[in-house]
């Protein structure tokens, strides 16, 4: 007797993801698929499209953390189905992020007893953590507005225009005016005393940073701390002082330990940090500390009952995940003081290879500066031939993400490029990255110059044409350009290759 086995189209796919039918037509974009598909050919179907993706650990211009211990990974998974908001449900997830609290605040030097319970909250990321700072400043403000009878309807804080677009989305959202002191060539953080200066009886706080991102600098929290305290006893405000230590409060208790910018200066009653940055975690973990209980005011708690017990909350968002907590906790004992010394150490050394390789080249100027946070920025000394981000853009073609951008009022005259060194940044890949740009910026040479075409842009002017003429031909003189580096670049690949 024969027995025949007849295949469905639904199996097929076990033979080859690739020969069945779910890899010949279009994904979808708009709609859901009327129809299902297999688990392993859905996958497939999905990764392939990941490819495109840049590769994490070649992304110069990130700080988030990349990469963590395999233990760590399956620590992760293992609690990846865990909403943290259900603190009854998960009481050890729960102690687990007290732990990490008090562990911060310890770091910061809160004053606090060793029996003491700090007081602070886990974030997604340092975004939330300075939204929620934010309000507890001016819900605080408000508050003593009210008792005095003056006006509480125009608060403003004073930052550098240095700061992250978090900064300008919570005051945008929170209708708080930001007041920015405006940067200067040379000198890309807030200048203390130029912000003291625009303090006002309206200001609910002055953000002071702890590791830029344009440059790494720390800005003078201390300095800051002497000429505000000045300035309320002056004038009878208690104007305090948060500190956005998203990059840098990871960095300073380990390299720079009598670094003084944290709680022991009287007027800074806050911090953010990320722990999803140097505090080595995958994206997104934050952290907000608070000095004391009378910095958080109560009618920000919120209590709920409704998923088991009673559960006070301060946060913007309700359900989140678990496993980056237990991630933070597991970094902070796996890692210890001097784990995380040992890791900082490396990055600044690697950023000292990587500074440099970049000055023996000779066409650049360091921006960074030898304290702060482990990355190099830089600029070029003659831009006239070729620009910072004609040297991002080829550095693609190796793998390399470099940001190159301009600085913030007003400095937008100077433009640099930014490599962040992370904990799995090694020795190896500065060495690869030093070559890389060598080689980029070798062929950029080979270039005309750049002067030609701004010329052709002003000779543009003079010609008795409407205004979309002139901008659809400097559009193919700025193309033509382009065409000009890819040239080189095909030349060059070739040469190397031992083709010419």
């Amino acid at each position: 007797m024969v027995v025949t086995t007849t295949i469905s189209d639904s199996d097929q796919h076990l033979c080859s993801t690739f020969a069945s039918r779910y890899a010949r037509t279009s994904l979808p974009r708009f709609k859901i698929p009327k129809g299902s598909m297999p688990k392993d050919a859905a996958y497939q179907i999905v990764k392939d499209e990941l490819m495109l993706d840049g590769n994490p650990r070649l992304n110069l211009a990130s700080f988030v953390t990349t990469w963590m211990e395999p233990e760590c990974d399956k620590l992760i998974m293992d609690s990846i189905n865990k909403n943290y908001v259900d603190m009854d449900e998960y009481p050890v997830t729960t102690e687990l992020q007290n732990r990490c609290v008090n562990m911060i605040a310890h770091l910061f030097h809160a004053p606090v007893g060793d029996d003491e319970t700090a007081v602070g909250v886990s974030t997604v990321g340092s975004s939330e953590a300075i939204m929620l700072a934010g309000l507890a400043f001016k819900r605080k403000w408000q508050a003593k507005r009210k008792a005095q009878g003056k006006p509480y309807d125009q608060p403003n804080i004073v930052t550098g225009a240095n700061v992250q677009v978090c900064w300008e989305k919570f005051a945008r959202y929170f209708e708080v005016e930001l007041k920015e002191v405006k940067l200067r060539e040379g000198y890309y953080v807030m200048d203390p005393g130029e912000a003291v200066e625009m303090v006002d009886e309206n200001t609910i706080c002055v953000a002071a940073i702890l590791g830029s991102t344009l440059s790494g600098e720390f800005e003078d929290v201390k300095l800051l701390n002497e000429l505000l305290t000045k300035k309320n006893e002056e004038t009878g405000w208690d104007t305090p002082i948060h500190v956005d230590a998203a990059s840098g409060g990871f960095i300073a208790p380990f390299l720079y330990p009598e670094l003084e910018w944290d709680f022991r200066l009287p007027l800074v009653k806050s911090i953010n940090v990320s722990g999803h940055k140097y505090g080595l975690v995958y994206a997104g973990i934050g952290w907000a500390i608070w000095r004391n209980k009378e910095d958080l005011p109560d009618e920000l708690i919120f209590h709920i009952n409704y998923l088991g017990a009673d559960q006070p909350t301060f946060t913007l968002n309700f359900s989140k995940g678990s496993s980056q907590v237990i991630a933070q906790y597991y970094q902070l004992i796996r890692l210890g003081h001097e784990g995380y010394k040992n890791i900082m150490e490396n990055c600044m050394e690697n950023a000292r290879l990587l500074k440099e390789g970049m000055s023996k080249m000779g066409r650049f100027e360091i921006i960074s500066k030898d304290i702060g946070l482990p990355l190099v920025a830089f600029s070029l000394k003659d831009s006239s031939r070729y620009t910072v981000f004609q040297i991002s853009e080829s550095l693609r073609r190796f793998g390399w993400i470099v940001p190159a951008y301009t600085m913030p009022p007003n400095a937008e005259h100077v433009a640099v490029l930014r490599v962040v060194i992370r904990e799995d940044f090694s020795h190896s890949l500065a060495e690869r990255l030093v070559s890389h740009i060598q080689k980029v910026v070798d062929e950029m040479e080979l270039l005309p110059p750049r002067a030609s075409v701004k010329e052709a842009h002003v000779s543009l002017d003079d010609l008795h044409i409407t205004k979309g003429e002139k901008q659809n031909l400097k559009k193919n003189i700025d193309e033509s350009e382009k065409d000009i580096c890819r040239y080189w670049r095909r030349i060059s690949d070739k040469k190397n290759s031992g083709v010419c």
